[in-house]
């Protein structure tokens, strides 16, 4: 079976990338499962720039195909922080649990469509050969009034999404796996890049 590395440690990540490429003919390992322990900065302006420069750099570490994501939360009340910053907002050894009441905090007072936000995710792919590729895709949804749910990760206990009248958190994998950003972008990188290999 052909082999994609993707750049990541996150194993919550990991999960949800494994299910979406089900089926696609690809063993996906991590890099910990590759023997890959680069330490790579993320120092691109954009959510497609910083995917290019992790999956250029585990494309060159392996010499297989590597795919990166770079994902974060857009809060528009906030100037669209924190965005590309969203892993490091307020430093990357800070809880999510503060993050997120961070936020909540910051938006206090603040009702309705003046809470709107957006999951963004780009997910890029390097091959062997030198060619790239980027697709990115997002899920528009409201901050929660307060966090809720123990399926996701990161931010998603504070997302809500209005279709669905709960959080990201609250969702099921499968239904997660159906409407994310992450699941969006992935999902036409499988489609339209890697199953015409």
């Amino acid at each position: 079976m052909k082999k994609i590395i993707f750049a990541t440690g996150n194993a919550g990540k990991m999960k949800e990338i494994r299910e979406i490429m089900n089926g696609s003919g690809y063993e996906v390992l991590s890099m910990k499962e590759a023997g890959i322990s680069a330490d790579i900065a993320e120092d691109g302006t954009t959510f497609e720039e910083n995917a290019l420069i992790k999956a250029a750099a585990v494309c060159a570490a392996s010499g297989e195909i590597a795919l990166a994501d770079d994902s974060g939360l857009e809060v528009d009340y906030l100037d669209k922080a924190p965005g590309i910053y969203s892993a490091r907002f307020l430093g990357e050894d800070t809880s999510y649990d503060i993050k997120n009441q961070y936020i909540l905090d910051k938006l206090a007072g603040v009702c309705g469509q003046e809470r709107s936000a957006r999951f963004v995710c780009a997910i890029a792919a390097v091959f062997p050969d030198g060619r790239r590729e980027t697709r990115t895709a997002t899920i528009e949804g409201i901050i929660a009034d307060r966090p809720a749910g123990e399926n996701g990760f990161g931010y998603d206990p504070i997302f809500y999404v209005p279709e669905y009248g709960c959080t990201t958190a609250e969702l099921t994998m499968e239904q997660k796996n159906r409407i994310s950003h992450r699941a969006k972008a992935l999902n036409r990188m499988k489609e339209e890049v890697l199953c015409v290999q």
